[in-house]
């Protein structure tokens, strides 16, 4: 297999891999209320990089599925979109963690 191919194939396995974990970090992160920008930044501090023309999608995605609540406030005279999680939010993330727990073990014995 030739560097290039293997390098695209890598980056693409790692892609599909952090899509969905992406989201799981979003639910988690919005446990707490925050606005765009401050998930973005909170994140990355903890070692998950998102970029903006994921996380918007995303989370407007996760909203319309009923998973986030948002409403636009001002602060320091900008409005600005909080978002966090709904009941229904909440209640998928717990099942969520279940599984990414289950599975990770699972993982852990079969390497």
């Amino acid at each position: 297999m030739s560097s290039d191919l293997n390098s695209d194939l890598f980056n693409n396995l790692r892609l599909e891999l952090r899509r969905g974990l992406l989201i799981v970090a979003v639910l988690a992160q919005l446990r707490r209320e925050h606005y765009g920008y401050t998930l973005r930044k909170d994140l990355a501090a903890l070692g998950m990089e998102i970029d903006e023309g994921t996380l918007y999608p995303l989370l407007r995605r996760l909203e319309t599925q009923g998973l986030l609540e948002s409403e636009w406030r001002e602060e320091n005279n900008r409005k600005k979109r909080f978002y966090k999680l709904s009941r229904d939010g909440r209640a998928i993330l717990k099942q969520l963690l279940a599984e990414l727990e289950q599975i990770n073990s699972s993982l852990t014995r079969i390497i």
